[in-house]
């Protein structure tokens, strides 16, 4: 029996941010959302005969926590006969409510990873995000008066006009909060997002190389001393709290993808749903294609040397039959390079290479 993830994509969002490129709109009516949910449960239910294999749910977006009590309730009886190991929803702090935060209790849902980007007020504002630090401080404090044990917060750095004392304060709130995970990455100008735009017009400037880099080492740093574990390139965890249903990406493993723009993974097959809405609605899939050993080789690689641990040599040779420095032969330049060594058995990335682990993935493309 392969156990399995559940990704569910809610594509609703009150507002764009700025920097956004994920599939998502701006919803013209409740009765959209309803719509939209209806045809959801619909694809959901056509993988029920996997539901007994799925150990991690996780509902991202968008916005789900823009949905109404009724709304989520809806979804989540919907997916009720399913006892995930970890059940996440993605909160953005200024549409949590303590009566979605009772229902989530309700229906099991044990992790919330909470968008927050930045504790800075100016920051927010250019950012298009809408909530304050005090809405961050507010949501965690209820989570945890439920009982919701994991808490994770999603952070961002290289903002344009972000200073390092900026960072460091950010970095001081989420000791504050005492929370379990923290996912932490750089600004990436994105194509059809308003920054993309704002950077084509000239009015855009990204924030260099060399401060990135400064950012990125405080960050590791400073959550290092917090107690966090950086078990991959952009994710920190305490007590051993990391993301299961990610470690599914990063590992390989089965998942199935619902709803607009979804990704799936299942039976070697990768699938991707329509973005556009009035497709979806029609027939949910656009594409399902068959993987090849050398296309799963390439993934392998590529999300393996993405955790901190790398990935087993004699796992690569039992599961691919292949020795990857013929296969690779540049992989040797780059362990020359100082970009990736091998330790205990395993390739990874070296410090240096945690920093320029790009160089290093196109070796496999």
């Amino acid at each position: 029996m392969i156990l399995k993830g559940l990704y569910i994509h809610i594509p609703f969002c009150e507002s764009i941010c700025h920097y956004c490129d994920f599939v998502k709109r701006v919803p013209k009516n409740k009765e959209m959302i309803e719509t939209y949910i209806n045809a959801l449960i619909k694809e959901i239910k056509s993988y029920k005969d996997h539901f007994k294999t799925i150990e991690t749910i996780y509902i991202g977006g968008g916005t789900p926590s823009m949905l109404d009590v009724n709304q989520f309730e809806l979804l989540f009886e919907s997916i009720k006969d399913i006892s995930p190991v970890e059940y996440t929803v993605e909160v953005n702090p200024e549409s949590y409510t303590k009566e979605k935060g009772n229902l989530f209790k309700k229906y099991g849902i044990n992790r919330i990873s909470l968008g927050v980007q930045t504790f800075n007020q100016k920051l927010l504002d250019y950012l298009n995000r809408k909530h304050t630090k005090e809405h961050v401080f507010d949501v965690v404090k209820h989570l945890k008066s439920i009982d919701i044990p994991k808490i994770s917060v999603d952070l961002i750095y290289a903002i344009p006009g972000q200073t390092l004392d900026v960072l460091y304060k950010d970095l001081e709130y989420i000791n504050e909060l005492d929370i379990t995970h923290v996912s932490c990455y750089s600004l990436i100008l994105e194509e059809k997002t308003y920054f993309y735009h704002q950077y084509l017009r000239g009015k855009f400037e990204q924030m260099d190389e060399d401060m990135e880099a400064k950012m990125y080492q405080i960050v590791m740093d400073e959550l290092k001393k917090q107690g966090f574990e950086h078990y991959e390139i952009s994710n920190y965890a305490k007590q051993n709290h990391y993301s299961l249903h990610n470690m599914i990406y990063w590992t390989l493993g089965e998942y199935i993808g619902v709803g607009l723009g979804a990704h799936g993974f299942i039976d070697q097959y990768r699938t991707l749903n329509h973005k556009a809405l009035p497709k979806y609605l029609s027939q949910p899939l656009e594409k399902k294609d068959l993987q090849n050993q050398e296309t799963m080789l390439q993934d392998e690689m590529i999300f393996g040397l993405r955790k901190m641990k790398g990935i087993s040599l004699s796992y690569l040779k039992e599961r691919y039959d292949v020795d990857i420095f013929v296969k690779y032969p540049r992989l040797k330049e780059k362990i020359e390079l100082g970009l990736i060594k091998i330790e205990d058995g395993r390739l990874m990335l070296t410090d240096k290479g945690i920093f320029l682990g790009n160089q290093v993935f196109m070796v496999f493309i």
